[in-house]
């Protein structure tokens, strides 16, 4: 299903966000975990294999770790530290997941990882650059 082209493996560092605070109270996160959240630097591990996935965001104190398959229904940890069961579709070069609140679109251009979460009118967006 994916071209032998598009590779989303890699380690990134996180660099920069948009909006962060305005897209999890959307998502009604209470005040203090946004705090707590708006400052935090994770890396990002994903690894591919085919349509396989793991996704891993590791934290000081924890890490979030989620695996699916392209076009397979898998169970997720979204940003609000709520599950779901969602499809990942990959359309145009991006992995697209339309979770119950929000839709999380990633790709990756050249040695950048991003990700862009929407939710109603809020935008959240999220750089990371590849670790070499």
């Amino acid at each position: 299903m994916l071209s032998r082209k598009m590779n989303f493996s890699g380690k990134y560092t996180f660099g920069n966000q948009e909006n962060y605070e305005e897209f999890m109270k959307a998502l009604g996160l209470p005040e203090d975990c946004i705090e707590q959240g708006k400052n935090a630097k994770f890396d990002t591990e994903l690894v591919q294999n085919g349509d396989e996935f793991t996704w891993s965001q590791i934290y000081p104190c924890h890490t979030t770790t989620n695996q699916f398959t392209v076009g397979k229904e898998s169970e997720f940890e979204m940003l609000n530290c709520e599950k779901a069961k969602i499809t990942v579709k990959l359309e145009g070069g991006k992995l697209i997941m339309k979770f119950p609140k929000y839709t999380h679109t990633v790709e990756i251009e050249g040695d950048k990882l991003i990700e862009t979460a929407v939710s109603g009118e809020i935008t959240l967006k999220r750089l990371h650059t590849k670790k070499t």
